[in-house]
């Protein structure tokens, strides 16, 4: 039904924390050929998940085992310094709880280095049931995604992949206020975690409250950004625009036009805004109607085109009622096409200021001066 595996090996593992009591008790196997010998840090790792094996029955396995270990130079330290808290256990059999795991995965185009990273990751698939857990949710995410490799894809980006209860769970409830299939689908590819939260309800609600329609992908976007940023940065970056002139009023309605905005940081908030104004002389209020500028580059688009624009007004080669933002939203060719090289007499200066390549902190310190 799914690939073949070659045999079964004594797990190679390169730099393990391990008790003495777990080393003469541990018991696991590696999949030869299947973990890469210098990746393994697996069932039991630096991260000390805390994986208690069952003691062997052949008091021979044991010594062979506890050899093995000991050749790949595992570590030993006290019981107390190895146990972390919340750590899980579980009875690691090979052939019974890690293989169907592993050859499902295969079975669905997962390589051998796809499944080392998500046990790495996500160490509770080892302890998992298939049936119960796996499979639901690896088709749970497909429903949306559609497709293997994309499914695949998802996985390995949550740490939290595995939680199929609460991800069903959440998925009716979105699906009951309103939230289509492809919005969902929109949150498994960029924030599957969300779907994870114990609390999500109180963040629809939230949105809800906000003005977000829920059947359209703003909803899903100002839920990503509620989730991605904590009540203290969001207030700092409030904060940060009204000190810009802005108003909290015209920060929610930016928000709703484009959500993702408040993801950017304080810091890139400020660095854009004291361009556009210092460097610029615009007007801080009219980059509100625009909130993509904060997605651009300052140094690779914002800083070279914005120069360029600048220039071409002061000239009186650009009307002054023209949009402010057209040129920063098309690519670099048409930009070149329609911005410097149409300008035949000004071409060497405008290439000179696209070509401008200068750090923030060069233009913090000349901002004002050069501004107008």
């Amino acid at each position: 039904m799914y690939p073949q595996i070659p045999n079964l090996y004594q797990v190679q593992v390169r730099t393990c924390t391990l008790s003495e009591t777990h080393l003469t008790r541990f018991r696991t196997t590696l999949i030869h050929g299947f973990l890469p010998r210098k990746q393994l840090r697996l069932l039991l790792g630096n991260r000390s998940q805390g994986f208690r094996a069952r003691p062997f029955r052949d008091p021979s396995k044991a010594r062979l085992s506890n050899r093995f270990l000991q050749r790949q130079r595992i570590h030993r330290r006290p019981d107390k310094q190895h146990r972390q808290k919340g750590a899980r256990r579980a009875h690691v059999q090979p052939h019974k709880r890690l293989l169907p795991k592993f050859q499902f995965l295969l079975s669905k185009g997962a390589s051998n280095s796809d499944i080392v990273h998500l046990v790495d990751r996500c160490p509770r698939l080892i302890g998992s049931s298939l049936e119960n857990n796996v499979i639901p949710t690896f088709e749970l995410v497909r429903r949306f995604l559609q497709y293997d490799k994309k499914t695949i894809d998802c996985v390995l980006a949550s740490r939290h992949f595995l939680d199929y209860n609460v991800a069903a769970q959440n998925v009716n409830m979105l699906l009951g206020v309103g939230v289509k299939d492809s919005n969902i689908a929109y949150l498994f590819r960029t924030r599957p975690s969300i779907l994870l939260s114990s609390d999500l309800m109180r963040t629809v609600y939230e949105v809800k409250e906000m003005g977000f329609d829920p059947s359209k992908i703003s909803f899903v976007m100002a839920m990503h950004a509620k989730r991605g940023i904590s009540k203290s940065r969001w207030d700092a970056k409030v904060d940060a625009f009204k000190s810009w002139g802005w108003s909290e009023d015209m920060v929610l309605d930016t928000f709703r036009k484009h959500p993702l905005f408040m993801l950017m940081s304080r810091d890139k908030i400020n660095e854009v805004m004291r361009f556009w104004v210092n460097r610029l002389g615009w007007d801080p209020l009219a980059i509100a109607r625009s909130p993509k500028m904060f997605a651009y580059s300052l140094e690779k688009r914002i800083i070279p085109r914005g120069l360029v624009v600048r220039y071409l007004i002061a000239k009186g080669l650009r009307e002054k009622s023209a949009s402010l933002f057209t040129p920063f939203s098309v690519s670099e060719k048409l930009f070149l096409e329609n911005y410097v090289m149409r300008f035949k007499e000004e071409m060497c200066q405008l290439l000179k200021l696209y070509q401008e390549k200068m750090s923030f902190q060069e233009n913090r310190e000349d901002g004002v001066a050069a501004g107008g």
